[in-house]
């Protein structure tokens, strides 16, 4: 089992001895009279907050992770560990899309833990992650929630660079997402992609797709209706599409060939199911949109 209390990322020595960053940010929220304040932010390394945004009220925090290299090359260790104190709401985004440059004999790592306690939420919705042809990475995301905390998260894997007629032929990506709730397991998941792999082609897998994305939110168990309205957002020709619900977890994945279309879709599921699931009506950033 991973430790959660200070992440680690792989091959930290190594990463050290060839130059290649290592970064870490930590992050805390409190709710203090109404207000959900970021009352720490420490980092090393390139990853940084710069200011708390307040784009729907006092209620929830807004805070875009910037990383100033703007890509991660191989070796490159980075990680984020976020704790949102009882009753505060934190929104955790991105200025753009993150781009995991060609291994260069080296393993790139990202390791995520995000803790929300009594009453409170968290949501991860970075932008989407374009793996370039020869990266190897390996991923790492936990979350720990308390009883009656709320999680919404979502990942946009792209494969290559389509539009440059790159195709995702070597390399690999290496995956763990695990979710606890009071304690008990709700959500876990691993594998293993690897670049021209049977499973890139088969139905089994990516279906011959380049892009793969998937939301996921813990909360309020939510209506047959909502569940329908989902299921229901218009997805391109040729695409993949579903979700689950399991009791207080839903699961939304989508396969198809346009990170566009993609981000669309998940924007569209996030709408419904954050006002369901969270309580709150679900604002856009302006982040988003630039």
């Amino acid at each position: 089992m991973p430790d959660s209390t200070h992440p680690a990322m792989p091959n930290q020595a190594e990463a050290s001895a060839h130059g290649a960053w290592q970064a870490h940010l930590r992050l805390g929220f409190a709710l203090h009279d109404g207000v959900s304040r970021l009352v720490e932010r420490t980092h090393s390394g390139p990853l940084r907050v710069q200011k708390s945004l307040y784009p729907e009220g006092d209620a929830v925090c807004h805070a875009i992770i910037i990383h100033p290299p703007g890509g991660v090359v191989g070796g490159d260790q980075l990680a984020v560990d976020a704790t949102v104190g009882e009753g505060a709401h934190a929104f955790l985004t991105s200025p753009g899309a993150a781009k995991w440059y060609r291994a260069n004999g080296h393993v790139s790592g990202q390791h995520i833990v995000l803790r929300a306690g009594s009453g409170a939420a968290i949501e991860w919705l970075p932008q989407e992650s374009i793996f370039f042809d020869q990266a190897c990475v390996r991923l790492r995301h936990e979350v720990e929630l308390a009883a009656d905390a709320s999680y919404i998260g979502c990942d946009i894997v792209c494969l290559g660079r389509s539009a440059s007629g790159e195709i995702f032929n070597t390399g690999s990506i290496d995956q763990q997402v695990q979710i606890r709730r009071s304690g008990k397991l709700l959500w876990w998941e691993q594998g293993v992609l690897a670049a021209g792999g049977a499973l890139m082609a088969s139905p089994l897998g990516l279906g011959g797709h380049t892009v793969c994305a998937t939301l996921i939110a813990v909360g309020t168990p939510v209506s047959s209706a909502v569940l329908a309205a989902v299921r229901e957002i218009t997805v391109p020709a040729g695409a993949a599409f579903g979700a689950t619900h399991m009791k207080s977890l839903v699961v939304v994945r989508l396969l198809c060939g346009d990170s566009e279309a993609a981000r669309r879709i998940m924007l569209a599921a996030w709408q419904l199911l954050r006002p369901a699931m969270l309580g709150r009506d679900a604002v856009v950033p302006r982040i988003w949109n630039t």
